[in-house]
């Protein structure tokens, strides 16, 4: 049975590019999984994969030795994770679903054997890699030069993703003074930023705590890249 979605994503993706008879290859030897929201996809160290984002979104995260965690990625259906590991190894990032997501597993095997004697899909390969380092300048400078708005929707996703437990709310546990604090505002001005997310149905308060109700909607305003 053809997977609609599996199907769809394929289309967004830089794998549409590659020769058909190397598109129908990966088809035919991926499988799709699909995960609750919180799970961890990936751990740090792992061996090299590659997914297909299907559904949902999907969190790439560093993480240092004393457990403090900055996201350096989100993925959405269409984006493809794993090519860099592919070609450069393992990786110190972890992969974490953050709403319920579905992917599909990329035979790695297969990819790189492609790529060594296709210059078509090494190139393709390299032009992936060139979008995800221009994206990820991108979201340098959102994260120095962004607005308040997308300051404090940026840090409420990373500060609840990396608290998120399977089938768990997003939420994360900040004051507004230690929310205006970690973005470098005032207290006046966050509650006001609240108070537009809480009236699009965004996220929802307490008096230390925000839960997130829309994590999708709350990623566009942070104002991360399209096509991470």
């Amino acid at each position: 049975m053809v997977d609609r979605e599996v199907e769809d994503a394929l289309a967004r993706s830089f794998l549409a590019e590659l020769p058909a008879e190397v598109v129908g290859r990966l088809r035919a030897e991926g499988e799709r999984a699909d995960y609750p929201a919180g799970t961890t996809v990936y751990r740090a160290g792992s061996s090299p994969q590659a997914a297909l984002v299907v559904q949902g979104l999907i969190r790439v995260y560093l993480a240092s030795v004393q457990g403090r965690q900055v996201t350096i990625r989100y993925a959405r259906p269409g984006d493809v994770l794993g090519i860099a590991v592919l070609v450069g190894g393992p990786a110190s990032v972890g992969v974490q679903a953050v709403e319920t997501s579905g992917l599909f597993r990329i035979s790695a095997r297969t990819l790189i054997a492609a790529a060594r004697r296709d210059p078509r899909v090494s190139w393709a390969i390299a032009e992936e890699l060139n979008r995800r380092l221009y994206d990820h300048l991108e979201q340098m400078a959102a994260n120095a030069f962004g607005s308040v708005h997308q300051r404090v929707a940026g840090h409420l996703l990373d500060l609840a993703s990396a608290r998120q437990y399977p089938a768990g709310q997003l939420v994360a546990q900040i004051s507004q003074q230690e929310l205006a604090d970690a973005v470098g505002s005032v207290r006046e001005v966050v509650a006001r930023t609240l108070r537009d997310f809480r009236a699009a149905g965004m996220v929802a308060t307490t008096a230390d705590s925000v839960v997130i109700l829309d994590a999708t909607r709350l990623y566009a305003e942070s104002g991360g890249p399209v096509g991470l």
